[in-house]
């Protein structure tokens, strides 16, 4: 898989562009264990997004039914095209963050890494059985990160009130290349069943995650203007933005069932709809 991604990188002359997060999966144990974690059957259909020099797309292509590989560098869709055969694997070129996804059941993938926040949110909409993604370990740390955590943030909140994340292993820079300057790390994410997914207000927890380490009260009088409210209608409903449930506890404290409470007190005094 070393000598694979190094002989394209040669042969075409390629230089990875850092600007679309192009650093090369390069360790085959690594993408082996991701491919396995997966769990695919001959039936399904798989997503991946940032194909790259096609290593891991070439080990799902002989797993699942059907792959579909989104990739925005035309370069690297031109080498992809050229250089492998699959008859199951439907390259896709365009932005994973403006095209709809096609049907899949699970996605795996190495994530170019400064999307990692808005394409997790929009995967989140859509319906699949799993997802196995590389991110900065920073990042998927705080994905799993619990209440009362130093990582815990908007990001664990809004994740966790759909999904169940892992973190399950931990990658060293070297397994890439070029090396990036952090490490990474391997999330396994399985969506809650439909009855147990907490939909909470996106503008209400950036409101209160704000200010993570103040009282939710506070937070939320700091915050107003992200509730969409005016100056002048913040001064009325200011006493009862004061009594909301758990004010006394720190938003960073709050577990996702005390923000959907919050939630609700403010929906039930019409502050957010």
């Amino acid at each position: 898989m070393y000598s694979k991604v190094f002989s394209l990188i040669s042969k075409y002359h390629l230089k990875p562009n850092s600007d679309l997060g192009q650093n090369f999966l390069i360790v085959e144990d690594v993408i082996q264990r991701e491919v396995e974690r997966a769990e695919i059957k001959e039936s399904e259909t798989v997503l991946e997004i940032g194909p790259g020099l096609g290593v891991l797309t070439d080990e799902l292509a002989k797993r699942a039914k059907k792959v579909y590989a989104i990739e925005k560098d035309s370069r690297i869709i031109e080498i992809l095209r050229r250089e492998y055969r699959w008859d199951n694997v439907e390259l896709i070129h365009g932005d994973a963050l403006k095209i709809d996804f096609p049907y899949f059941d699970k996605i795996v993938s190495n994530l170019p890494y400064q999307i990692s926040s808005p394409i997790t949110f929009k995967l989140l909409k859509y319906d699949f059985k799993k997802a196995v993604l590389i991110y900065q370990l920073e990042f998927a740390q705080r994905m799993v990160a619990k209440p009362g955590d130093k990582n815990y943030s908007r990001l664990s909140v809004m994740v966790q009130a759909k999904a169940e994340v892992e973190l399950v292993e931990k990658i060293g820079r070297g397994a890439f290349y070029p090396k990036p300057k952090v490490d990474s790390a391997v999330i396994v994410m399985t969506p809650k069943p439909k009855d147990e997914q907490v939909d909470l207000n996106e503008n209400l927890v950036k409101a209160l995650f704000q200010h993570r380490r103040k009282l939710a009260s506070k937070a939320l009088k700091d915050s107003y203007h992200m509730l969409g409210l005016t100056k002048d209608e913040f001064k009325k409903l200011k006493p009862i933005i004061e009594h909301i449930p758990h004010s006394q506890k720190r938003v960073f404290q709050l577990s996702i069932e005390e923000i959907k409470d919050i939630e609700e007190f403010l929906r039930g005094h019409n502050i957010i709809g």
